[in-house]
C-alpha cells in the first residue's frame, strides 16, 4: 500500500500559475491533486483517460465543445477520455482539488 499526503506531495508548475502533482497511482487510476490560481487557465487539451474529478476550494469555468461548465467547491465532474478541454478560474480564489484518471495517467506531459 502507498500512502502520501496531499501536503506534503511536491506541486509542479504545469502552465503559469497552475500546479499539479502526482499524488498516487495504481494499475487502473491515478490522483492528480491541482491548484489554479485567480484569473490562470488551462489551455485546451485532450488526453484517452477519463478524468473525474473533485472539488475543494473556489470555483472555475471547464469549456468543453464550446459549452461552459461552472464548478465550484463541493462539486464532482467526470470528463470522458479524448473530449478536448480548457479550464479558466475567472473568480478572486485558488480553485483546488484532485482529479482521478483512468487508466493511469503516470507520466503526464506537465511532470518533470
Amino acid at each position: 500500500m502507498d500512502i502520501r499526503s496531499y501536503d506534503d506531495t511536491a506541486m509542479t508548475e504545469a502552465v503559469p500559475d497552475v500546479r499539479l502533482s502526482q499524488l498516487a497511482a495504481g494499475e487502473k487510476t491515478s490522483v492528480q491533486g491541482y491548484v489554479i490560481d485567480p484569473g490562470a487557465e488551462v489551455p485546451e487539451h485532450s488526453h484517452p483517460h477519463e478524468q473525474a474529478g473533485y472539488a475543494w476550494r473556489g470555483e472555475a469555468v471547464f469549456i468543453i465543445d464550446g459549452e461552459e461548465h461552472a464548478v465550484s467547491a463541493g462539486d464532482s465532474y467526470v470528463i470522458p477520455g479524448g473530449d478536448p478541454h480548457r479550464v479558466e478560474n475567472r473568480g478572486d480564489e485558488p480553485f483546488e482539488g484532485v482529479d482521478i484518471f483512468s487508466p493511469p495517467r503516470t507520466d503526464p506531459d506537465w511532470k518533470d
